[in-house]
């Protein structure tokens, strides 16, 4: 059945209610709430707002609407009493939804602003929703559920019906959101994983499809945040603050800032995309706005899966601030954020990021995360909290609001007020910190009022802080007489302090563990005793120790102070046995009823024996110790507690036994009565608390709910304790009821948990509670108050100083360091006695003669000590710098740290140099040094590479001879000239122009002269348009910006040199002066006091004139320094009492003082020099009765003296007073010039902000630019491309062309060739020709395809050739063309079928080329098609890119630039008076104005002068005009003829002038003929040289022969001489 759309639920009926149990007489309505001061802001998107004024936000089972102007709140309950997981608006804002939690929990839309019930959904998950979203149009709510089922369910909400579901995943899910784009997507996400799910309708139905993002490379993480963008893919946060861009279920790419700095410093809580703006919201309290675009189209550039983006803007909200959560809403037109902080605030934030962009602002504050303590006034209604945020709150319950606050550097762990026996005033309260800390806080109206009828304010002053503990103090608690403070804490100690008014110490007790809570005993108890509850199951208890009667000389410990303890030994086990046996038994007594019933026998009431306890079988006994929740004293010596853990779901009664043992772990105490309390095995008691008339006993569960147990001043029972009130108040999962306290005249409850909200309660119904109530606010104390000041409080960190123990310590080690210190002394004392008779013995040996005195090394004893001496001081010497070196190259490297980061990045210090006689003084610029960016220069190409190409680029030239190159390179001349003329020629004739030919340029400039005439635009014009050279990007602004910068930096080092230079200027004239003032002294030691002028004052140099000194120290420097940080007071030293405390805590080896070491040599050097002053206060005495009367000539001489030292006197003054007015002049003229720079230099900072301003707005533009000129850039180089493409195609079709026209000019020629054999009057010519017509393929490549191809491809091959069968057949019919007819000539028969197959070729040839052609032109019409397209879209982007710049222009046209004008510089006047409005006013620099006035005369001579030479050139027009008629006339009347009587044509001449190939073969004939000659020349040497050795042999042969002869003549003659003998001797 379909549900109205106008049904409603009441509210009454399904909201939930306290439970009681039946017939218990306890009224339902015992509690009602009356506010709620809290906020769970640790819950995930806890804030929503429905409208302007209304917020929402979940505390514990309510949901609260607060009311932003009237601070109002109204609520409403859950309907189960389980808690409520989630709250989320529709897109109307029109209803809203709530999801619980609890068993099989509902989801309830509630109207608003009526607030009625209007749907409820059930069935959804088993435990509890965790988050829920409306679809864009409001249709379908999507819910996911919490552990076990994790469901996620898509609802038609209004009629309460499921659509789909399925199981989320298998961890915790956190969000769960529709797409704004797409309707049949949906996210989730959670613990580890991201889900992509669609809506997809598939054969049996739609269902639900999820999909599992897959990290990949990148590190899981638990994903908080997320959106969806409009093309499917997602953006999510991460845990290490970067962002991921998920498409099709895998990481796309992850987005980080630059230097792969994340995105955020912590996780990313909430992603936000808002008309076209993407929002991240971070757990590092910043909020950053990033381009969309960018992020959209973003994609890894590496194997990183990383890129680099910056955001657009970012608003820091706060310091400790970390964002969870944001909520829009419209206010007057304007959009604001609401903001959920983690750390216990809400924020509203303007996102706007313009110039009227409002601060955050804090609307509230509550504690951050569960609240560890509450207490309430012990005389009014006003209620004090503390948490771990660090924070101590006033509340006023009854006027419902905060007073004050009070925030400290630890945070707070235990809280109680003072009682009135302790306060009278009721303004004391004690805060515990978890540093051990306690504080003593006073609560005061600051007005002085006795009473505040509920709207005075409170305020808080810190009075004592006090340090008992080393850890966390967990428990407080006032004696029942208010003498007496006891503190717990979990450093297992128990302190007490003497109240009275300065809480002295008493001292303290070690306990067996962590304190969990303290107790006095009750007025009715005779003794006073503490109970003292321990975290590990021991109970103590102590009496309250008296402070006279306690020995705390060297320790506050309390070693005598009698304690019992109370070990507590489970017994559960036990508990659940005997139950279990009890109902055992109880079962087969009613079972053998039943079946003597059956049998008919009558049963006789017997009496009840009670059976014999028969022995259990050994206890379980839990691992660790249930621990002890609360407890409370019964009766002197008896106690109750609640137990968790194991033990939890009783209460027990417990006693402390009279058996002392030494070792308390060793004792197994077991209570002596216990309680079952109903549903509490699971959910035990954490808070008990009383009424003051013990009427009523409430409850704090572990759950959050709070219980009510009617007492009516009964002790606790089973029966009391059976019946009871229950109501589900904090979160039922974490919110454990931490606190509760009632009024102090039991009117209110209140109760604080673990989900930070806090609730009051009144106990009575609303009618009864009187509307007189008021809190009574303490007045401030008329005496005077020892409040610690801010600065003392500040100061120091008493987490840093020592703990009350500590101090005592520390007194009784001082006290032993101080009688050690005196012995020492006594020491010294005798060591200076003994130094000092040995060196009266020194004194006495020096009197001695010189042949008695004893040696210096005559003085030692042993050599030996002297040297262990000094090798001991040398050892400790280099312990001392080893147990330093630590601390040394700490504070050196912290030196230089801070040198780095304040001194090495400065220039130029401020260094003010003053003049020496006036007040005028003059400073440099403090600059910064200049990053190195500013001076890199770009690199110039090395000459050497230019050198080095030129040297290895060596032309190729061909090896000729000189001749054959000179005429080659003449022919080639003279061709290169020819061409160039008839270049020049073609150029010329081509350049002339028409005769209605005009100039493009002096068209455009004619055209842009009328547009401009008589106009000055100006740029905030609407037509103004920006020139190409002028626009502007971000590139050339930072480049202006930088130069800027330059230029200031430079001017100003300048003037600092300049500066620099006059203070050692100064410097010098300083010690100039010295000099003179020396100089003069001489001069005037010379003269009569009377005759003495004046000394002039030598200037000194100011500290701020030498500021670099500063930083130079000594050790007297130091030392002093020391010496001043030493005599400071400490508040440590107030505190420890002692100057040793640094060595205690430390340890502090002082150094030995100079005036110790020197004291001695002082005291032995004195005698020396009081004789030395005796010797020289003697010899004035003698020089005075040495002296004589001067003569006459002396005393001519001393007056010349006198005049000339006069003179000098007198011209040395002159010369310093010269010295110094110079000075001074300088320092002046240098001052007028630095006021000007002063000026130029403001004026260049008013430029730089407005340039920086420029270069913000176009950052803004500048991705949005770039996108337009690459577009342009793309469709440039698409475009430039295409043209090779055009000309290429344009080149093809004309060689096509040029082919096709050769083609037919072959069948022309064949055809032609055909007729001429045909020859006249052939009989056979028709034949012939239809012969000739006829196509046939030729049978060659018939035979050419059967040898390559099969049967089918040739008959194949034959149809695509596209032979008409047809046509063929019906030829064959008429004629056969195979055979010659008779008569016929058979060769040109054959003649005529080859030139058929000639025909036929080329008829094929040019079909081919008409197709190609065909096709070419095809692809020519599409390329021009495109590009058309392309140029048209480029003419579409160029206007985009002027509109843009337009509009960019507009922006930069809106801001406002400084002018500085004087009054005499403004000409913009209104009937002679300046005008408030310049509005309307131009500014112009004196150049541009008599630039534009000088032009007027420029443009009207210019004119005069355009005139004339238009008329010139008339004149001129006409008589070219004339000429060229002439010249066209003598032209063809002459008729230039060669001497050969005929027309020549020169260039045929010139280009057959030169044959290369003849020229190349003479000089290959030359160079043969060259080589012969040569060869012909060696032979002839040859045959000389041959001739020659023949000729020179001929001659020795003939030199030879003569000598053969002259021998053979003389051999003769000897014949001769001797025949003539021998007939001699015969003769004889």
């Amino acid at each position: 059945k379909k549900i109205s759309e106008t049904f409603f639920y009441n509210y009454e009926d399904i909201c939930s209610r306290p439970w009681v149990t039946e017939d218990s007489g306890i009224p339902i309505n015992l509690l009602t709430l009356k506010h709620s001061f809290g906020y769970d802001c640790t819950r995930r998107a806890n804030l929503l707002m429905m409208d302007s004024q209304t917020l929402l936000y979940i505390a514990g089972n309510h949901v609260v609407l607060l009311d932003l102007k009237t601070k109002s709140h109204r609520y409403i309950r859950s309907s189960g009493g389980g808690g409520i997981g989630f709250i989320t608006a529709h897109p109307t804002k029109q209803y809203f939804a709530v999801g619980e939690k609890g068993r099989k929990p509902n989801l309830i839309i509630y109207d608003y602003p009526s607030l009625r019930p209007y749907r409820i959904l059930r069935d959804g998950t088993e435990e509890a929703y965790v988050f829920g979203d409306f679809k864009h149009d409001g249709t379908l709510l999507a819910s996911v559920g919490s552990s076990p089922d994790y469901m996620l369910t898509i609802w038609d909400w209004k009629q309460e019906k499921i659509v789909l579901r399925s199981k989320a995943f298998s961890q915790d899910v956190y969000k769960v959101t529709f797409s704004a784009d797409n309707e049949e997507q949906l996210t989730t996400c959670g613990v580890g994983h991201i889900r992509f799910w669609k809506m997809a309708l598939t054969f049996t139905g739609l269902k639900l499809q999820g999909a599992l993002g897959r990290f990949g490379k990148t590190a899981v993480s638990d994903i908080i945040g997320y959106v969806e963008l409009p093309d499917g893919k997602v953006i999510s946060g991460t845990e290490w603050g970067n962002l991921l861009l998920w498409e099709g279920g895998l990481i796309k790419v992850e987005l980080c800032r630059g230097e792969q700095r994340p995105c955020h410093s912590g996780p990313v809580s909430q992603l936000i995309l808002e008309e076209g703006e993407l929002f991240t919201v971070g757990k590092d309290g910043y909020i950053r706005l990033w381009n969309f675009e960018t992020i959209d189209a973003a994609d890894s550039v590496d194997d990183t899966g990383l890129l680099e983006v910056e955001p657009m803007n970012e608003l820091h909200v706060g310091k400790n601030v970390s964002l969870s959560f944001m909520s829009k809403i419209h206010d007057s037109g304007q959009a604001f954020w609401y903001a959920q902080d983690t750390n216990g605030a809400i924020w509203k934030l303007d996102l706007t990021f313009s110039n009227m962009t409002q601060d955050p602002e804090c609307l509230f504050t509550f504690h951050s995360g569960r609240i560890e303590a509450m207490s309430v006034s012990p005389i009014t209604y006003l209620l004090a909290t503390t948490a771990l945020d660090r924070s101590v709150r006033i509340y006023d319950f009854i006027s419902d609001r905060q007073l004050s606050e009070m925030k400290f550097k630890q945070g707070g762990t235990a809280l109680t007020w003072a009682p009135c026996v302790v306060n009278p005033k009721g303004s004391l309260i004690i805060v515990g910190f978890e540093d051990g800390v306690v504080r003593i806080i006073e609560v005061y109206d600051p007005k002085g009022l006795p009473v505040i009828a509920g709207t005075g304010n409170a305020e808080l002053n810190l009075k004592k802080a006090l340090k008992p503990h080393a850890a966390a103090v967990t428990a407080m608690a006032y004696e029942r007489n208010g003498a007496v403070l006891a503190t717990g804490s979990k450093d297992k100690t128990v302190f007490f302090f003497a109240v009275e008014d300065e809480y002295e110490p008493i001292g303290f007790i070690c306990v067996p563990g962590p304190v969990q809570a303290l107790q006095w005993s009750p007025p009715s108890h005779v003794q006073s005793t503490l109970l003292i509850l321990c975290e590990n199951g021991f109970v103590l208890q102590v009496p309250v120790p008296v402070p006279k009667e306690q020995n705390t000389a060297s320790t506050y410990q309390l070693k005598n102070l009698p304690m019992q303890y109370f070990h507590f030994y489970s017994i559960k086990s036990q508990i659940a046995l005997r139950e279990k046996k009890r109902e055992e038994k109880e079962k087969a007594k009613l079972e053998w009823i039943r079946q003597q019933q059956e049998m008919g026998n009558k049963i006789e009431e017997e009496a009840e024996e009670e059976p014999e306890e028969e022995p259990l079988p050994s206890l379980y006994i839990p691992e660790e110790p249930s621990p002890i929740l609360c407890g409370f004293y019964s009766a002197p010596g008896k106690f109750w507690l609640s137990l968790g853990g194991y033990d939890s779901g009783f209460l027990y009664h417990c006693e402390f036994s009279d058996d002392d043992q030494e070792d308390p772990e060793d004792r197994k105490d077991e209570p002596f009565e216990v309680i079952p309390i109903e549903d509490t095995d699971d959910n035990p008691i954490h808070q008990i608390c009383f009424c003051t008339g013990r009427v009523w006993m409430f409850c704090g569960m572990q759950n959050g709910s709070l219980r009510a147990y009617s007492l009516q001043d009964k002790d606790l029972s089973a029966d009391t304790l059976k019946e009871y009130w229950s109501f589900s108040v904090h979160d039922n999962d974490y919110g454990q009821i931490r606190g509760i306290c009632s009024s102090y005249d039991d009117r209110f409850l209140i109760t604080c948990g673990g989900d930070g909200n806090i609730f009051t309660f009144n106990i009575l119904s609303p009618e009864d509670v009187q509307k007189e109530l008021k809190a009574k606010i303490p007045s401030p104390k008329f005496k005077a108050v020892s409040f610690l000041s801010s600065t003392e409080i500040t100061l120091f960190p008493l987490s840093c100083i020592f703990s009350i123990e500590e101090v005592k310590q520390k007194k009784e080690y001082d006290r032993k360091m101080k009688e050690a210190e005196e012995k020492k002394q006594k020491k010294r004392e005798e060591l200076i006695a003994l130094r000092h008779e040995f060196l009266l013995l020194l004194q006495k040996n020096q009197k001695l003669p010189k042949h008695m005195q004893l040696h210096r090394e005559q003085f030692e004893m042993d050599r030996k000590i002297f040297e262990e001496l000094d090798r001991q001081t040398a050892q400790r010497i280099q312990l001392v710098q080893k147990e330093l070196a630590w601390e040394h190259e700490k504070h050196s490297i912290g030196l230089q740290k801070l040198r780095n980061q304040f001194r090495d990045s400065l220039e130029f210090d401020t260094v003010v140099v003053h003049a020496i006689q006036s007040n005028h003084q003059i400073s440099t610029y403090r600059l910064l040094v200049m990053s190195h960016k500013y001076y890199q220069g770009k690199e110039r190409p090395s000459w050497k590479r230019t050198v080095l190409k030129q040297a290895w680029k060596q032309p190729e030239e061909k090896q000729i001879t000189i001749e054959s190159r000179r005429t080659v390179e003449k022919s080639d001349k003279v061709k290169a000239k020819i061409m160039k003329r008839k270049a020049e020629w073609d150029e010329l004739y081509k350049s002339k122009p028409s005769d209605d030919y005009e100039n493009p340029k002096d068209v455009e400039e004619i055209k842009a002269a009328q547009e401009n005439m008589g106009c000055y635009k100006l740029k905030s014009a609407p037509n103004y348009r920006v020139p190409e050279h002028e626009l502007m990007n971000a590139e050339k602004k930072v480049a202006q910006l930088t130069s800027l910068e330059v230029l200031i930096h430079k001017r100003k080092v300048n003037m600092n040199n300049e500066i620099m230079s006059l203070r050692d200027l100064k410097v010098s004239v300083i010690e100039e002066i010295k000099c003179l003032v020396q100089e003069l002294k001489s001069i005037q030691a010379a003269l009569d006091s009377s005759e003495r002028l004046p000394l002039p004052l030598i200037p000194q140099l100011h500290p701020d004139e030498v500021p670099e000194k500063k930083f130079e120290y000594d050790t007297d420097i130091l030392l002093k320094f020391k010496e001043e940080q030493e005599a400071k007071p400490k508040p440590q030293e107030q505190l420890e009492g002692s100057p040793s405390s640094h060595s205690f805590r430390q340890g502090f080896l002082r150094a030995p003082s100079i005036k110790e070491v020197n004291s001695m040599t002082q005291a032995a050097g004195s005698h020396p020099m009081k004789t030395a002053s005796s010797v020289v206060t003697e010899q004035p005495k003698v020089s005075e009765t040495e002296k004589a009367e001067p003569t006459e000539m002396e005393l001519e001489i001393l007056k010349r003296e006198k005049i000339k030292n006069l003179y000098l006197q007198e011209t040395l003054i002159k010369k310093i007073n010269a010295l110094m007015i110079n000075f001074d002049a300088e320092l002046r003229f240098l001052r007028h010039k630095k006021l000007k720079l002063d000026v130029q230099m403001k004026n260049a900072e008013l430029r730089y902000i407005t340039w920086y301003e420029e270069l913000l707005i176009l950052k803004n533009f500048e991705k949005h630019e770039n996108l337009l000129r690459e577009r342009i850039t793309a469709l440039i180089s698409e475009q430039e491309a295409m043209q090779p493409k055009l000309k290429g195609c344009i080149a093809q079709m004309e060689d096509r062309k040029c082919e096709i026209v050769r083609l037919q000019e072959c069948e022309k020629a064949l055809y032609a060739n055909f007729q001429a054999s045909l020859g006249e009057n052939n009989e056979f010519a028709d034949f012939l020709t239809k012969v000739l017509m006829k196509k046939v393929k030729c049978t060659e490549k018939k035979e050419r395809e059967a040898d390559e191809e099969d049967e089918n491809q040739e008959n194949e091959g034959e149809s695509s050739l596209g032979i008409d069968e047809e046509n063929s057949v019906s030829e064959d019919e008429a004629f056969d063309d195979s055979v010659c007819p008779e008569d016929c000539n058979e060769a040109l028969f054959q003649n005529t079928i080859q030139l058929r197959q000639k025909w036929l070729e080329i008829e094929e040839a040019l079909a081919k080329e008409k197709k190609v052609a065909a096709n070419l032109r095809k692809k020519y019409n599409a390329l021009a098609q495109k590009a058309k397209e392309v140029e048209t879209s480029l003419d579409t982007a160029d206007r985009e890119l002027d509109t843009f710049q337009w509009e960019k222009q507009q922006r930069m046209n809106d801001l406002y630039v400084a002018v500085p004008l004087k009054l005499h510089q403004v000409e913009y006047l209104i009937n002679g008076e300046m005008p408030s409005d310049f509005s309307q006013a131009l500014v112009f620099t004196n150049q541009s104005l008599e630039y534009l006035q000088k032009r007027i005369v420029d443009l009207h001579n210019e004119k005069l002068m355009q005139r004339e030479i238009y008329k010139a050139a008339q004149e001129q027009h006409k008589q070219l005009i004339q000429d060229k008629k002439e010249m066209e006339i003598t032209i063809r009347q002459q008729i230039k003829r060669t001497k050969f009587g005929r027309l020549v044509d020169f260039e045929a001449v010139q280009s057959y002038s030169v044959n290369i190939r003849v020229e190349e073969l003479e000089v290959q004939i030359m160079e043969k003929e060259y080589k012969h000659s040569q060869e012909l020349k060696e032979w002839e040497k040859r045959i000389s040289d041959l001739k020659q050795q023949l000729m020179k042999l001929t001659k020795e042969n003939s030199s030879k022969l003569q000598q053969l002869n002259q021998f053979c003549f003389e051999k003769q003659q000897l014949e001769t001489k001797l025949a003539s003998l021998k007939n001699d001797v015969v003769s004889l």
